[in-house]
């Protein structure tokens, strides 16, 4: 009883904290959706539609191809191109804006409750919640048309889509740092994310890379999210080569180093 107080003092402060950042992180992203879409036009409704006009766009390209009887029963291109491209882009779009995040917000850090890691954070919610968005529509559409069946896992599905979230904002907390400190590498991040897409998974499982190609794309965790995501839209689709502790671990384990980045970063952040 006697500990009693402290540790309810220490709760009643830890809830206080989490929800002025929940405010603080909502705030973020209304301020964001503002200043990227406006109220002009469509407005707002262009988070949805940009990502499914790229997506949409690349499952047609592909709408004419066969399918093979060994890729499985269920399997369809259209519904594969979909997924594996509209989880592409939240890689993409979280990890390439990053290095635009701290010049473009920086007035915003004279307030002392946002932080670098707010305006990431911020940015990663947004670019995740908009690509799911998309591809939701886009699914059901398919579905609709009988071009597609309903995700077999959904839940599967979902941890590809989390993990790839959680792996693309812990990769931004690096990328804004080092864009701040080289210009060189904020010129890079666009040319390598373009060349990562085709060998990220998106677009085909390991199963169909000979070897020694698929051992070696295999160590990878992104191709890992990816064997997860198409697993996880397909019943007829089994695969050896995805490990969730193994991709949770790359997660942790690159997110604390962006932040021991970002508190280096910090120190040189001048606002004045």
């Amino acid at each position: 009883m006697l500990n009693a107080g402290p540790a309810r003092r220490f709760r009643s402060s830890t809830l206080d904290g989490l929800d002025a950042q929940r405010h603080v992180i909502g705030a973020l992203i209304i301020r964001e959706l503002h200043t990227r879409y406006g109220r002009d036009n469509i407005g707002y409704l262009w988070m949805l539609a940009e990502p499914m006009l790229l997506a949409g766009a690349v499952a047609l390209i592909h709408i004419g191809e066969p399918t093979s009887a060994h890729y499985g029963s269920d399997f369809r291109v259209i519904p594969f191109t979909l997924t594996g491209y509209c989880v592409f882009i939240i890689l993409r779009s979280i990890v390439s804006r990053a290095e635009t995040t701290l010049d473009a917000n920086k007035p915003l850090l004279f307030h002392r409750v946002v932080t670098i890691f707010d305006l990431l954070l911020s940015r990663a919610i947004l670019e995740t919640l908009s690509s799911v968005g998309a591809l939701l529509i886009l699914l059901s559409g398919a579905v609709a048309l009988g071009v597609a069946d309903p995700p077999a896992r959904p839940l599967l599905l979902l941890a590809g889509i989390g993990f790839i979230a959680w792996l693309s904002f812990a990769i931004s907390l690096a990328v804004c740092t080092a864009a701040h400190f080289s210009r060189a590498v904020a010129k890079l991040v666009h040319p390598a994310i373009y060349l990562m897409m085709p060998l990220s998974g998106a677009f085909f499982l390991l199963k169909w890379i000979p070897e020694p190609y698929r051992s070696a794309l295999a160590w990878s965790p992104i191709n890992q999210i990816f064997e997860m995501v198409h697993v996880g839209q397909f019943a007829s689709l089994e695969s050896p080569y995805y490990d969730p502790v193994y991709i949770a671990g790359w997660c942790l384990g690159l997110t604390v180093l962006g932040l021991f980045a970002l508190r280096v970063l910090r120190r040189h952040v001048h606002l004045g």
